[in-house]
C-alpha cells in the first residue's frame, strides 16, 4: 500500500526532476514558483536537518554544479604550483645532469699533465652554462642525496667544487661503462667520499715511498748497467709496484694463501725483485749470462718463472710466476696428444685456456698435419 502511494505521489517517480527544478527556483527566488508550491517549500524550511540543526538554510545546487563544471574545463581544479617551485625543480634536474656528466666525462678533463705543456680540452657538458645554470644559481641549495659527498644538501658551487676535486684532479677515473650497478656505486662511494684523495697514515706513506724508491732505483741501475739489453722498463709506471704491494698485503689479510701472477711484459723484472722478492744478484747474473738456465739466446730474463713466500699481516702468501717455457711445452704436448686423438677418430677435448696453438680450432685438421 505504501509502495503504491510512493509511486503515485507527485513527489516521487517521474515527477522528481520537476519538483527538484521547482525547489531550485524557489531557493533562488521564492516568488518565481506558484503559491501552493511556495507554501509547501516554506514549511520544508522549518524541518530540522538530518544532524538536528536548523540554522543553515538550503542552498541551490545548480550554480555549484555549473561552477565545478566550468572550473574542470579551465583546469582550475589542478593543484596550483608556484612558478618559483617549477623553476627550482627544473634546476634540480639540471644539477643531476651535471653530476652524471662529471662521472662520465670528468676523466677527460683530469689534470694528468704535471708539466702543463698544453691546456686541458674544453668540455661543454662540464660547464653549468650548458644546463642554463648561471652565476646567480651558484649559491642556491640543491639536493645532493644521490652523491657520496657526505651532505644531503649543498650549494651548486659546493657540488661543482666537489665534482672537480673527485673526477678532474690528478686521478682520472673511468668506470661508468660498467654494467653492474652495484659495482658502479662502489666506485662512486670510494671516490666521492674521499674526493679521490685517500688519507694515509705516516707509516703507510713511508711504505709507499719505500716501494717507489725501490722501483725507480732498480730501473735506473738496469738502464745504466745493461744498456741495450731487452728488459721492458717500468719507467713512468713505478706506482704499479706500490699497488702490487698493497694487493698482496691486503690479500694476505683476507686469508689468501696463493697468488698466481700473469701480466704484460712492461715492468715484469721490477715485479720479480720488488714484489716477489727475487734477489737482485740473481737477476744481474742472468743479464751477464752467469746464471744456469735453458733460456735461448735473446730471450727475456723472466721466462724461467719464479715463486716465493711474501710476508703479510695475515701470514705468508705464496706468490708464483709460472714459467713461460714450461707453459709452452705443456701446450705443445697437449696439441700433439689432440692430433693423435683426431687421427684415431676419437672425440678431441677442448683446449685449455693457456693453449693458443692452431689445432685448438674446431675445424678439421689439414692434410699436412698427418
Amino acid at each position: 500500500m505504501i509502495r503504491q502511494l510512493q509511486l503515485n505521489s507527485y513527489l516521487f517517480g517521474g515527477n522528481a526532476p520537476y519538483v527538484e527544478e521547482l525547489y531550485e527556483k524557489y531557493l533562488d527566488n521564492p516568488a518565481s514558483v506558484p503559491d501552493k508550491w511556495r507554501a509547501y517549500f516554506d514549511q520544508m524550511q522549518l524541518v530540522p536537518a538530518a544532524d538536528g540543526s536548523s540554522a543553515t538554510p538550503d542552498v541551490a545546487h545548480a550554480p555549484i554544479v555549473e561552477s565545478f563544471a566550468l572550473r574542470a574545463k579551465t583546469g582550475a581544479l589542478r593543484p596550483a604550483v608556484a612558478p618559483t617551485d617549477l623553476s627550482v625543480a627544473r634546476k634540480q634536474v639540471h644539477v643531476q645532469s651535471i653530476i652524471a656528466a662529471y662521472r662520465f666525462l670528468g676523466a677527460r678533463w683530469a689534470d694528468l699533465d704535471p708539466l702543463k705543456r698544453q691546456e686541458r680540452p674544453a668540455i661543454a657538458e662540464l660547464e653549468p652554462g650548458f644546463y642554463d645554470l648561471t652565476e646567480a644559481d651558484m649559491d642556491i641549495v640543491f639536493s645532493a642525496s644521490n652523491t657520496y659527498f657526505g651532505q644531503e644538501q649543498m650549494t651548486l658551487r659546493e657540488i661543482i667544487k666537489a665534482l672537480r676535486q673527485t673526477y678532474c684532479g690528478t686521478i682520472g677515473a673511468e668506470f661508468m661503462y660498467i654494467s653492474d650497478p652495484a659495482q658502479k656505486r662502489w666506485w662512486q662511494q670510494r671516490l666521492e667520499s674521499s674526493r679521490s684523495t685517500p688519507s694515509f697514515s705516516a707509516e703507510e706513506k713511508r711504505r709507499i715511498l719505500d716501494r717507489l724508491t725501490a722501483a725507480e732505483g732498480l730501473e735506473r741501475f738496469l738502464h745504466t748497467k745493461y744498456v741495450g739489453q731487452k728488459r721492458f722498463s717500468l719507467e713512468g709506471g713505478e706506482s704499479f709496484i706500490a699497488a702490487m704491494d698493497e694487493v698482496v698485503q691486503r690479500a694476505g689479510e683476507n686469508g689468501v694463501e696463493e697468488i698466481v701472477i700473469g701480466m704484460a711484459h712492461r715492468g715484469r723484472l721490477n715485479v720479480l725483485v720488488n714484489t716477489l722478492g727475487k734477489m737482485p744478484k740473481d737477476l744481474f747474473a742472468e743479464f751477464e749470462g752467469k746464471a744456469a738456465g735453458d733460456l735461448p739466446a735473446g730471450d727475456v730474463k723472466y721466462h724461467n718463472g719464479f715463486s716465493s713466500d711474501v710476508s703479510t699481516p695475515g701470514g705468508p702468501v705464496h706468490c708464483r710466476w709460472p714459467s713461460i717455457r714450461r707453459t709452452s711445452r705443456s701446450s705443445t704436448r697437449w696439441s700433439r696428444d689432440r692430433c693423435a686423438l683426431a687421427r684415431s677418430g676419437a672425440a678431441t677435448p677442448r683446449a685449455p685456456r693457456w693453449c693458443r696453438c692452431w689445432c685448438t680450432a674446431t675445424r678439421p685438421l689439414p692434410a699436412r698435419a698427418w
